[in-house]
């Protein structure tokens, strides 16, 4: 079995968690929306990532929705004492599927209550709050997050959450938000070619701060480039475990959450614990973002 130890750990809030988490937005049918094809498989997903040694899951009940935290707690409940699961709101999906801004004061409430009833939570461990701000799409946006963030505050104060993250943030959002509570992650879009927040990793990483990139390996887009493919021939990998073991290295702060509803799959990405990528082979994939 992978020995996922080897990626390190990182504390999230009060938590230590080991760098190679999951992802559990895959387990949702076609499109995150409605039930998976088997449910029985999508469990078996969950089971074997905590086998594996994974103490770090990633969902959101607008998943489905409700579909992924349900079968969460279905496969792992009662949860192992290590576990930690960290979840999102600030959006609600439309009867179409469509994602929709969520983030009004009673809206987040509602969201909160739905995921502790989902999971068979009483608290939950980290709470992302995503903004979506961007009216051509989901991109980032400026603007302020004050308010949505300020109710979230006051739902952590009621002690219904541990700890608040934030989701798709620019650096301005970032410090808007660590003036009104504490945040202890941000959880934005990076990989290989997407390299927007390059100083804001930095900056996190100095501050103790957890960065997780979403999309970690092109999301519905996965990553290509010759170069990755090179660079993972080269090393006997796939250029998807190549790919997290340069986000790995990239900076120690950096948490990964790799989806994927097959079992086969998720034990390919745990095993991108296991690559030591040589200075080289950093060079020629540092290269991808800056030609990409």
């Amino acid at each position: 079995m992978t020995n996922i130890d080897r990626s390190g750990t990182f504390k999230l809030g009060a938590f230590g968690v080991k760098r190679l988490g999951y992802g559990a937005m895959q387990l949702a049918g076609p499109g995150v929306f409605g039930p998976p094809k088997n449910r029985e498989a999508a469990r078996a997903v969950l089971r074997e990532a905590i086998a594996s040694g994974v103490n770090h899951i990633d969902t959101s009940d607008f998943y489905g929705p409700h579909v992924t935290n349900q079968l969460i707690r279905e496969a792992l409940h009662p949860y192992p004492d290590d576990l930690v699961i960290v979840t999102k709101i600030g959006a609600r999906r439309g009867e179409d599927g469509s994602w929709l801004p969520a983030f009004s004061s009673a809206e987040l409430m509602r969201a909160v209550h739905d995921n502790l009833r989902n999971l068979g939570l009483d608290v939950l461990d980290v709470v992302n709050l995503r903004i979506m701000l961007d009216t051509q799409g989901h991109g980032v946006a400026e603007g302020s997050i004050e308010a949505p963030l300020t109710a979230l505050a006051e739902l952590r104060r009621r002690g219904l959450v541990r700890h608040i993250g934030l989701s798709n943030v620019t650096r301005t959002q970032v410090a808007e938000g660590r003036r009104i509570t504490e945040i202890v992650c941000v959880q934005n879009q990076y990989n290989l070619v997407h390299r927007d927040d390059e100083a804001m990793i930095d900056d996190l990483a100095r501050d103790g701060i957890a960065y997780v990139p979403f999309f970690p390996l092109g999301g519905f887009t996965p990553l290509q480039s010759s170069a990755l493919s090179s660079v993972a021939k080269g090393l006997d990998a796939t250029p998807m475990q190549v790919a997290l073991a340069w986000l790995l290295q990239r900076a120690p702060n950096i948490l990964l959450i790799p989806g994927t509803s097959s079992v086969a799959h998720l034990r390919e990405n745990l095993a991108a614990a296991e690559i030591a990528l040589p200075p080289e082979a950093i060079a020629e994939l540092d290269g991808i973002g800056r030609t990409g």
